[in-house]
């Protein structure tokens, strides 16, 4: 009876992914919630040249608020942020060149933007969508290294920066996938088992966010003076969903959510006031909390798996860190 609860349960929600999704949930938004003013205030988006990351960036500078791009591809950087500019009119929009699966780069980056700017919300955008097992050059498995431990890197190194600052925000963009899937702190980089295209990709990709709801909750308890959350966009059409997923991508194209559709509750948790009244640590769709795991699921994980996670998130965190110069 659990097994088809948590089936009805979770194909319900699957539709609500989906752009009736967002229209039906959209009817119970209230547009000033998003209608503000942010000029003065500095937000850091990573994967912003395209995609949600884009789409989140461009609100943000419309509403005045000083926006550095945080991006690998300098070439289709630079040509998001003139699109960007030319349609807002905002010239307070910075780029920096980052892979943000790599750790020492992360450190190195984060060290020199702490020396020259202010930050009032940082937004983890950037995924990695790898449908093979792939090392990266520090031997990392990629999704792990891009959506785990380098968000972790990135969001612990910039903290000093965030607790100075006023109303400090981080949101971390991840998925629903999430749902069926408990933390495995004895294969976080996904050794275990094969690879076989899409369906290994889902599998391996869905241990990153299972981390990264951890790694809110976790930060949520320990920063008391920034509002952490973490955000499912719903099944948006990107840039990332078409190359990556491409058999998804055929079977569900008019049914997928626009970008700025995928991108509203990042834009309303950054910049709506509605945002922080609610409490820090929670799991968001459609700017409204959810809940992290399916009923009668089991994917609960006990207190010492968690504390297990970020202590081996530090261990690797401090290992770069001390091989990155100038940190």
């Amino acid at each position: 009876m659990s097994w088809y609860r948590n089936t009805v349960w979770f194909m319900k929600g699957l539709r609500e992914y989906t752009r009736c999704g967002y229209e039906s949930a959209s009817r119970h938004f209230n547009p000033d919630d998003v209608e503000v003013n942010v000029a003065g205030r500095s937000f850091l988006v990573t994967g912003a040249n395209s995609g949600i990351g884009k789409a989140t960036a461009k609100e943000i500078a419309r509403r005045g608020g000083t926006v550095h791009l945080v991006c690998r591809n300098k070439e289709r950087a630079e040509v998001a942020r003139g699109e960007i500019v030319t349609e807002t009119g905002n010239q307070n929009v910075f780029l920096h060149i980052l892979d943000i699966s790599n750790p020492r780069e992360i450190w190195k980056f984060a060290e020199k933007f702490k020396n020259e700017h202010q930050l009032n919300v940082l937004i983890n955008n950037a995924g990695c969508m790898v449908n093979n097992r792939e090392l990266t050059e520090d031997g990392l498995e990629k999704n792990f290294a891009t959506n785990t431990l380098g968000t972790y890197i990135l969001t612990t190194a910039l903290l000093p920066l965030l607790e100075k600052a006023a109303d400090a925000r981080v949101i971390t963009v991840s998925s629903g996938g999430m749902l069926v899937q408990k933390l495995n702190v004895s294969d976080l980089q996904s050794a275990d088992g094969t690879f076989d295209g899409t369906m290994v990709y889902a599998q391996n990709k869905v241990h990153s966010l299972r981390q990264q709801v951890v790694l809110t909750e976790q930060w949520a308890k320990a920063h008391r003076n920034i509002h952490f959350s973490v955000m499912h966009p719903g099944w948006a059409d990107t840039p990332a969903v078409r190359s990556s997923m491409p058999d998804f991508y055929e079977k569900m194209k008019n049914s997928l959510r626009t970008e700025a559709q995928g991108a509203d509750t990042v834009l309303w948790l950054a910049v709506s006031s509605e945002a922080t009244k609610l409490p820090s640590g929670l799991f968001f769709q459609d700017r409204q909390p959810v809940r992290t795991h399916l009923p009668l699921a089991s994917t609960h994980s006990p207190p010492e798996d968690e504390e297990k996670l970020m202590e081996v998130l530090e261990e690797f965190s401090q290992k770069f860190k001390s091989a990155s110069p100038g940190t």
